[in-house]
């Protein structure tokens, strides 16, 4: 007889995903399909007690049915240790709560296989591993000093400034040359943020787009392009970014075989990276999406080959 094989997904709480577009969500139904049994658990009910790691969680059935994609079991006590495979998949913020929980789930890797490697997710936020590559990179950067960020727009004209470590899109601003609020820009950053700021060359190629490019055991499988919306300069789709079928140029699947070695050697199983124009802007190590997108406009089945990913990785393969 086959062994019941378990997964926890760390997730935001399931209720209030959008399922069209949410990766958690695709990896939670093609595990049912496989005969696992899923478990729910938010950040908060993850505890540790004399050195063993547990979590308050919920049986959990999918449907893809909106409205209706969800049933949950009465709340249980699991020692993590006891589950086959945890899904690290909750959204930045990348704060020490974020932090917290990859220290804790460290303890039972890799044991219980937790994908991504929670140490490895620790040490390479997603706006700063990608500094490895600068020469891959629009001009950027690092810093909450308002001189060095005037500087830096002086030298670049257009440029672009986010939090370090945000995520979604959210808090990223367009700012010109002749664009008189930086001042306020970078009080309001500064009250908000005790972080370095991320300052990078603004690229007008991402009017064509933001290729988001997901990547199973460092190799490329998919892509999907998000175009912004008129009057937006970010790509995101749920601020009103596009998405639209595409295809790997040569320079993608350059920046794809340099990466690769990197994200292997880290053991990343699932990533995704953003692309713009001819430059890599992010590797996204925590909760990256696409695998929606990809497979409504006829790409790969993401989920499928993340599941085989980690069946090998555990021995499941046949």
């Amino acid at each position: 007889m086959a062994q019941i094989k378990n997964v926890a997904i760390q997730m935001d709480h399931v209720a209030g995903i959008n399922i069209a577009g949410d990766s958690t969500f695709a990896m939670g139904l093609e595990a049912q399909v496989r005969g696992y049994n899923l478990f729910h658990y938010t950040p908060d009910r993850l505890s540790m007690r004399d050195g063993k790691i547990f979590a308050t969680a919920e049986p959990m059935k999918l449907r893809d049915v909106k409205g209706d994609h969800f049933e949950l079991g009465a709340p249980e006590r699991i020692d993590l240790s006891t589950m086959d495979v945890v899904l690290l998949r909750q959204d930045p913020p990348f704060d020490m709560s974020y932090i917290t929980s990859t220290h804790l789930l460290e303890r039972i890797h890799p044991a219980t296989l937790v994908v991504n490697d929670p140490a490895w997710v620790r040490n390479s936020p997603e706006k700063i591993f990608v500094t490895e590559f600068a020469d891959l990179m629009p001009k950027t950067l690092i810093s909450r000093d308002p001189a060095e960020i005037r500087r830096f727009r002086e030298e670049m004209g257009d440029m672009i400034l986010k939090p370090l470590y945000g995520n979604g899109g959210a808090g990223v601003f367009h700012s010109t040359r002749d664009d008189r609020n930086l001042s306020s820009l970078l009080e309001m950053f500064g009250q908000l943020f005790r972080e370095p700021y991320i300052a990078q060359e603004y690229l007008p190629a991402v009017r064509k787009g933001d290729k988001r490019i997901i990547l199973v055991e460092g190799e490329p499988v998919g892509a999907i392009n998000r175009v912004p919306a008129e009057h937006d300069s970010r790509s995101n789709m749920h601020v009103g970014g596009r998405a639209e079928a595409t295809e790997l140029t040569d320079r993608e699947k350059e920046i794809c075989r340099r990466i690769g070695p990197a994200l292997r050697e880290r053991g990343f199983i699932f990533v995704g990276i953003d692309v713009i124009g001819d430059y890599l802007t992010e590797i996204n190590v925590t909760s990256p999406t696409g695998i929606r997108e990809i497979k409504k406009f006829g790409g790969v089945d993401a989920a499928a080959l993340m599941w085989d990913a980690v069946e090998a990785r555990r021995g499941w393969a046949a």
